[in-house]
């Protein structure tokens, strides 16, 4: 996949949903996790993180969103239900991305929606779990970014496998003879 991506929450309470959110963000390839304004007990957060995320990604933590420092040209993308909010499946992911998600009870703080270069929303009757909501960003992400076959117009699977990615020509090596 190109590019690299980031998955952070806002004022999260409940380690266990950090600690499923860190676990996938692992498992769809993050490059790092961050909280910001949270007081997580990481003994219980690694708890519920059974990959050991924390022991193969960066983990930052921020105080508020004014401490919050991205990479340079990293894109910060809320995902919360405002009127701007653009839909998930409309969405053009940017290649250097750090996706941000509110409390569980709660949204993203008028500040923090005012930093970011793009909000979105998942077009869904109703919230759901902060850590099944970011796996859907992540997997949207790959999906879009990806390198994976075209879909079918039948059900099924591809009818030929993704060719593989070709990196310029092949160059004849001479070598002496002797």
């Amino acid at each position: 996949m190109r590019g690299y991506f980031g998955m952070g929450v806002e004022q999260i309470s409940k380690e266990y949903n950090a600690g499923n959110l860190v676990r996938s963000a692992h498992a769809f390839g993050a490059s790092f996790f961050f909280t910001i304004n949270s007081e997580l007990d990481l003994h219980k957060l690694r708890m519920s993180d059974t990959a050991d995320s924390f022991d193969h990604l960066p983990y930052h933590q921020f105080k508020s969103v004014a401490d919050m420092e991205l990479p340079k040209g990293c894109a910060l993308v809320g995902v919360e239900f405002v009127d701007n909010s653009i839909d998930l499946p409309s969405f053009r992911h940017p290649i250097r991305a750090a996706y941000v998600l509110g409390p569980e009870m709660g949204s993203l703080s008028p500040a923090l929606v005012k930093r970011c270069d793009h909000v979105i929303k998942i077009p869904m009757k109703f919230c759901v779990n902060v850590g099944v909501a970011g796996a859907i960003v992540m997997y949207d992400r790959l999906l879009s970014m990806g390198r994976f076959a075209e879909r079918p117009v039948r059900a099924g699977g591809p009818a030929e496998p993704q060719e593989k990615p070709v990196f310029g020509h092949r160059r004849k090596v001479r070598t002496k003879k002797g």
